[in-house]
């Protein structure tokens, strides 16, 4: 199924509309003080596509990021990565194969592999994993995903990661369309708040690298308030520090704010990458709401990036489904007014190298409510 897996340089990962799988993303993570890999590899055409001319083979490859766990141990973290999916059935085999040819290039201390898989679950394109409304009710149990997605491997060595590194929900909206067909797909309240925050004076601009403050304050700010994980201003100055012009798989970043008479109200990192427009980090303020600054804030995104030619926008994570339980329900509705289509992935799998100390890696994670990357 797979030959010719090779180390090359950095600067020769392919473009990808994937920011995670590209050499921006590598020199963001460098910033950091994370180095990653890169690797080629070649597969059958007839592994990875049901139609068209299946003969011959096709090289497509993949970004490892080398994450440290502590001073004696590391996982390769694969973030939404490999790009190229096999068809159904073929994909536990595929990883597997891959994972045994990348395990020699793999530091000596590197417990495991995980692949935060930005595939579509098999469990989205059945109709038993749907309510009566038609909202999806997530994937099966653990163990029954583990089996489906083992099926035909040698080792049956893969487990299901205890969270999922990178959201697994997320909204895409067509920019092929006109911005009037755009508004006319979200929902009514959503094109009113667009509007509304148009009437009452909110405009959208883009920051420069000596504004990062105005952003941090109000990431800050939303940070306290939902009680998440709270990056320092260093990782958000990585993020909008990186170059990688000279490679072959650069990415844009453009750091928006949404204000009214100098009043910050919402902001966002809207990185674009190859023909697609990703909504990476968003903030806004405790007050002053019923100015609708996110909804101007996303509007001027969506204007910004098909501005810049892209014919896809992803939101970039909300809930498996509107459940008001769930810690995203506020952000799946919020972004699935937008309009667009729900598309839900497989989420992170891990490929242990050692499986003594990855029992240990993954008693830790679960205690410590896994690590951020």
């Amino acid at each position: 199924m797979l030959t010719n897996v090779c180390q090359k340089e950095i600067d020769e990962v392919f473009e990808s509309p994937i920011v995670q799988q590209t050499a921006f993303w590598s020199q963001v993570k460098k910033k950091m003080g994370v180095k990653s890999m890169a690797f080629n590899f070649k597969g059958r055409r007839e592994d990875f596509f049901e139609s068209g001319d299946l003969k011959g083979s096709i090289v497509s490859d993949l970004l490892v990021v080398n994450q440290p766990l502590d001073r004696q141990h590391s996982v390769a973290y694969v973030p939404y990565g490999p790009e190229l999916e096999p068809v159904e059935g073929a994909q536990g085999p595929f990883l597997e194969e891959l994972s045994e040819s990348l395990r020699s290039f793999l530091p000596a201390n590197c417990i495991s592999i995980r692949y935060d898989l930005f595939w579509q679950s098999y469990w989205a394109g059945e109709s038993d994993y749907y309510d009566s409304n038609g909202h999806w009710t997530g994937p099966p149990d653990k163990s029954i995903q583990e089996i489906r997605f083992n099926y035909g491997t040698e080792n049956w060595g893969f487990r299901k990661a205890f969270n999922n590194i990178l959201p697994s929900n997320t909204v895409f909206l067509d920019l092929k369309k006109e911005e009037e067909q755009i508004l006319a797909q979200m929902k009514s309240k959503t094109r009113y708040n667009i509007r509304l925050a148009e009437r009452r004076g909110v405009q959208v601009r883009e920051l420069d690298f000596d504004q990062l403050n105005i952003w941090y304050d109000l990431y800050r700010e939303t940070a306290m308030r939902n009680r998440i994980f709270l990056h320092d201003i260093e990782y958000f100055r990585a993020v909008l520090a990186a170059r990688a012009n000279h490679t072959h798989s650069p990415a844009e970043v453009v750091l928006l704010v949404a204000e009214v008479d100098s009043v910050p109200l919402a902001a966002m990192f809207l990185v674009i990458s190859g023909k697609r427009a990703t909504y990476l980090y968003g903030a806004s303020a405790s007050q002053m709401k019923s100015m609708m600054g996110s909804y101007a804030l996303q509007w001027g995104a969506i204007a910004k990036a098909k501005s810049k030619g892209c014919i896809e926008y992803d939101m970039f994570g909300i809930s498996p489904n509107p459940d008001p339980d769930h810690p995203m329900a506020g952000l799946y509705r919020f972004k699935t007014g937008f309009g667009g289509e729900i598309y839900h992935t497989l989420g992170s799998w891990d490929y242990p190298l050692d499986e003594k100390k990855y029992s240990l890696f993954t008693a830790m994670e679960m205690a410590s409510q896994g690590y951020h990357v």
